[in-house]
């Protein structure tokens, strides 16, 4: 197979997809697996927990299973063009993109779409984009890049540590006037976590966590509305038709999906009792139609993918690639916490918040922005291997070059 991406369009799918045992493959076909078997799981599941809620709103049963097909053919139209992307490009525009991200968030305070008190889309004719979602993807860039140019000075000192915090903050502060504090928590986590495994001292990251723990711990205690949702969460059956409303209709459909489910469409709280049971929540539509093992196979599937992303980081940053490196820890963190979250929420382990589960929920922009997340760390593995075969390459052909010249040695010394 040739080393690039434009040769793929070349082969069929078939052998596109075999597993070559002789030959050296340039990319990882389990990210492509991996991803395509949640978006088929998240297809399913769209369809049969928003029927009855499509039904009511636009009398079309499958409004939201076709737009969800949409979303997916987007998604892998523009991993495609990711794809071609050099992560190099990526290095160096990544203060442009930076800056692009910063410029939506303010667009859409100017301009966005309110839906039910929060200001978070941008409609453009048919097309809505929820900014959150690029400026997220922007960031992780920018702060990858920052940590290759200033690595040392975050290992060495605290004002190299608090540089990337003083963008986090302006990020934080835009969506905290939409309000997002979920996106927020999830950039927060990520942005630490990258921090100290780039090398940051243990007590600066501890002193700053805490701080940050202790602002977020602010901003829900004094929001009425956020503060509801942390208690309801500690005990959502003290108000079960109020605060706690969507948490015990969520955990219902957990208790009655016990081990094996009731069975794919035979959920009853997606029958209107659950709000949002096509996106923050499908994970409890599922639970109550799979049960135990279909939560299992979910949870299987997105630790299998961080795992990946985290292992590629660290070959990356073994390899001097530190760009690479960083942005693939970053990308696995921020799959694993969001996914975590989501799940958490509709378990009742954690607050809910809007945070949809990463290749499955219903969402565009979500949906759009993880795959090019996918297609990032497939183009960062097809890199690292393109490296490798080409030094393997280089070295074969100076060890044949080497063993003509003593063949040539040894002819004139027999003849001479």
């Amino acid at each position: 197979m040739s080393a690039s991406f434009t040769s793929l369009s070349q082969w069929s799918i078939p052998q596109w997809l075999k597993m070559e045992s002789s030959a050296v493959s340039t990319f990882d076909r389990s990210y492509l697996i991996l991803a395509l078997s949640m978006y088929m799981i998240g297809l399913v599941m769209v369809a049969s927990s928003s029927m009855p809620v499509a039904e009511r709103l636009f009398a079309n049963p499958f409004h939201f299973v076709v737009r969800h097909m949409i979303y997916i053919c987007l998604s892998l139209g523009v991993a495609g063009i990711a794809l071609q992307i050099p992560m190099s490009r990526w290095h160096q525009y990544s203060g442009n993109l930076l800056i692009l991200g910063v410029a939506l968030l303010i667009v859409v305070l100017l301009i966005g779409r309110n839906v039910n008190g929060s200001t978070r889309w941008i409609v453009v004719g048919p097309i809505t984009i929820q900014a959150a979602e690029p400026a997220k993807l922007f960031f992780f860039c920018y702060l990858s890049a920052y940590l290759v140019r200033r690595r040392e000075e975050v290992m060495e000192n605290i004002k190299g540590f608090a540089k990337p915090l003083f963008v986090f903050g302006i990020l934080g502060g835009l969506l905290l006037m939409q309000p997002d504090l979920g996106t927020i928590i999830v950039m927060f986590v990520t942005t630490f976590g990258l921090l100290f495994l780039a090398g940051a001292k243990l007590w600066q990251f501890i002193a700053i966590a805490g701080v940050g723990i202790s602002l977020l711990s602010m901003l829900a205690y004094f929001s009425p509305y956020r503060w509801a949702r942390v208690t309801g969460f500690l005990d959502p059956w003290e108000d079960p038709f109020g605060s706690g409303y969507q948490l015990t209709q969520s955990l219902m459909a957990y208790g009655r999906g016990e081990s094996f489910g009731q069975g794919l469409g035979n959920s009853i709280q997606k029958l209107e009792y659950l709000p949002e049971a096509h996106t923050d929540f499908v994970m409890a539509v599922l639970a109550e139609e799979f049960g135990f093992i279909g939560i299992s196979v979910i949870l299987l599937l997105s630790l299998t993918l961080v795992f990946k992303a985290l292992l590629l980081g660290r070959k990356a940053v073994n390899q001097e690639k530190y760009f690479e490196g960083f942005f693939a820890y970053a990308i696995g963190i921020w799959f694993c916490f969001q996914a975590a979250v989501n799940i958490g929420a509709s378990a009742g382990i954690v607050p809910t918040k809007g945070l949809t589960m990463p290749l499955i929920s219903y969402g565009g922009s979500s949906m759009i922005i993880m795959t090019i997340a996918v297609a990032i760390l497939i183009r960062i593995d097809h890199e690292i291997r393109l490296q490798s075969i080409q030094a393997t390459s280089r070295a074969a052909g100076g060890k044949k070059k080497v063993k003509i010249v003593k063949e040539i040695d040894s002819k004139e010394d027999e003849n001479g």
